[in-house]
């Protein structure tokens, strides 16, 4: 009688990292879905890595692509003007992501399995990041993570409670450079964030 001790493969481990850094170093080498094959670079995030508000946006463009950061196109600039001049605060003290890391061809919405391929890494960047706010930009980051297919123009500067953190939705800047008229409401929306940071 022998002994034969059955091969057992090894359980691959699917926890993410517990820092930013390893995570983003992750996010680097992932080939998960099919928008890895096109992209040139992944945009992880950036921005105070304990940021008391994070910005949400869709996904990243073309400009994004190449440089590898987050709103960094004309729609990017209007994004720092947004912080700098209603929050008083430097665009280096929040966090910028996107629902998904790597820009979608032709920059369409992501689709929703591209989404929730790439949600894992949002999720853990949120527990990392601990932000006090969430500022999603535009309907998809918005409906990517709550679940919420209502109108953004519905749901736009309402507070939105899920989990351990409170969720304050607007328009997405380049919908602002289409239409200009829409500045006064997001306008509204970040001295509602600036009010809730206060308190």
């Amino acid at each position: 009688y022998t002994s034969v001790i059955p091969f057992k493969e090894e359980e691959q481990d699917f926890t993410l990292p517990n820092t930013l850094e390893s995570l983003r170093k992750q996010a680097m080498e992932c080939h998960l879905c099919e928008l890895s094959k096109s992209r040139h670079k992944v945009v992880f995030g950036e921005g105070d890595m304990n940021a008391d508000i994070l910005f949400i946006g869709e996904g990243p463009g073309t400009m994004e692509d190449s440089s590898g950061k987050p709103f960094v196109g004309r729609s990017g600039e209007l994004l720092t003007k947004m912080i700098e001049n209603v929050l008083n605060i430097s665009r280096d003290d929040v966090y910028i992501t996107n629902i998904v890391k790597c820009r979608p061809p032709n920059n369409a919405t992501p689709t929703p399995a591209q989404a929730h391929t790439c949600q894992p890494y949002l999720m853990k960047q949120i527990e990392l990041i601990q932000p006090k706010l969430i500022v999603t930009l535009g309907a998809t980051a918005y409906h990517y993570l709550t679940g919420d297919d209502t109108e953004i123009s519905k749901v736009r500067g309402v507070i939105h409670k899920q989990n351990n953190y409170t969720i304050i939705p607007t328009y997405h800047p380049s919908y602002l450079l289409r239409n200009p008229s829409a500045k006064k409401e997001v306008f509204d929306d970040l001295l509602k964030v600036k009010d809730l940071m206060e308190k």
